[in-house]
């Protein structure tokens, strides 16, 4: 490995963090992964980790800290929970290493890279949203930007086998997290967010909906700037696609309520996005999208943060 990428450790030996190790060892040439973190010897993350020669321990962030391989690292990826993630944090931030964070925990600012990735950089703590606010608070922000979102409701279904104990264990949190995100980064003055996760076999693959009631403007500019921000995000997630085009409903004063919550009195036009997202199979396979647009958003994160901070090289 060059000595000339930036050193990070993975925090996290489930399916997230360990689909992110892989990310960065096949495709960072910014990044080098030099510690994998877990807490059972066991863990399918870890014995990969040891085949690809990382190094790894089984006793948490305490076991990180003790390694050798902790000193020189610059970034410390946090794949486990919204809870263990507040602990991390205060240990991290007293050693002076850039935190980037994959739990709903939202301790620092959420980044979406397709939408205000540069915003934020200089933060210790960089918080990626959820796996549902990166697929849609980029659709919400693009209706946004063209008429105000008065109201956004989204729905994120994932197949049930992509969703990891830290991903179960984290419902609430992550409809929260969403919830919030779709108004502080998408713009939305509120913002509702449901997860499904969807017991099919063959499993699905990851499909978002994203509705936003906005101000009466022109249709084509709305479509325009949602297919431009389609292709943003597909510059780091190559499996997110439009499933048909954006649909549209016009809504007067004696039109029927359209959504569950919707502003009051609401007279304006109904946007329908309909997303899927299929996962680049890392790790998990195809259907899991959900894991693979959570670790690309953070790996162009870390590598930009890289980038800005002068670390490379």
């Amino acid at each position: 490995m060059s000595t000339s990428k930036v050193k990070v450790a993975i925090i996290g030996s489930g399916n997230i963090g360990t689909d992110l190790m892989i990310k960065v060892l096949r495709q960072s040439s910014v990044l080098e992964v030099v510690a994998m973190v877990g807490v059972d010897i066991n863990s399918d993350g870890l014995d990969r980790a040891r085949r690809f020669g990382v190094a790894t321990t089984h006793e948490g962030i305490e076991g990180l800290l003790r390694m050798p391989e902790f000193e020189g690292i610059r970034i410390v990826f946090d794949a486990t929970s919204a809870g263990a993630h507040k602990h991390h944090d205060e240990i991290l931030r007293a050693k002076g290493v850039q935190i980037i964070d994959l739990t709903p925990a939202a301790i620092g600012p959420y980044i979406v890279p397709s939408v205000n990735l540069e915003e934020h950089l200089h933060e210790p703590n960089l918080n990626m949203v959820t796996c549902g606010g990166q697929a849609t608070i980029p659709i919400v922000a693009a209706v946004n930007r063209v008429a105000a979102v008065q109201y956004a409701e989204i729905i994120a279904s994932i197949a049930s086998k992509s969703a990891g104990p830290g991903t179960r264990a984290n419902i609430d949190e992550f409809t929260e997290t969403t919830s919030r995100g779709l108004e502080l980064v998408g713009g939305a003055k509120r913002g509702k967010a449901t997860i499904i996760l969807n017991p099919a076999e063959p499993p699905l693959i990851m499909r978002d909906t994203v509705h936003c009631l906005c101000a009466d403007a022109d249709e084509e500019a709305i479509r325009l700037s949602v297919n431009e921000m389609v292709a943003s995000v597909q510059e780091y997630v190559p499996g997110y696609r439009l499933k048909q085009s954006v649909q549209f409903e016009r809504f007067t004063k004696e039109s029927p309520l359209p959504l569950t919550r919707p502003a009051d009195p609401f007279v304006g036009l109904k946007v329908s996005v309909f997303l899927e997202v299929e996962g680049a199979a890392h790790y998990l396979p195809a259907y899991a999208g959900n894991l693979d647009i959570m670790t690309s958003a953070a790996l162009k994160t870390a590598e930009r943060v890289s980038e800005l901070r002068n670390w490379i090289g």
